[in-house]
């Protein structure tokens, strides 16, 4: 199993910025990616932004040059620097993990945490 524990959401006004922290412990593979995604009131749960064992990086095309996702492999936390935040960004924020097994993969995901963007 794996935990995940979110910090670091709350209110901010639009142009601002937050930092989201999320701490993983328990049976992380050696090969996975780790990620942050979003769900606004009646919308789909969609990925803003990933970062796999290699480092390689992904984000949502709406939030291309303003969110930095970072890892910290020997805290095993992962970090997403939210800058220039618009209201549209308003929405809980889940970490996710996936271990990744050959062709298959096993998801797990934080509590989530809150980011309120007030115009």
């Amino acid at each position: 199993q794996v935990r995940l524990v979110e910090s670091g959401g709350g209110l901010v006004q639009a142009g601002g910025s937050l930092r989201l922290s999320c701490a993983a412990s328990g049976a992380i593979f050696s090969i996975n990616v780790i990620g942050w995604y979003r769900q606004a009131p009646g919308k789909q749960r969609e990925l803003v932004a990933a970062v796999s064992t290699p480092g390689s990086t992904n984000y949502a095309d709406s939030v291309q040059g303003r969110f930095t996702i970072t890892r910290d492999n020997a805290k095993n936390t992962i970090y997403l620097q939210m800058n220039n935040l618009i209201t549209e960004d308003t929405a809980v924020y889940f970490c996710n993990v996936r271990n990744i097994r050959g062709c298959s993969h096993d998801d797990y995901w934080g509590q989530g945490t809150q980011v309120t963007v007030s115009s």
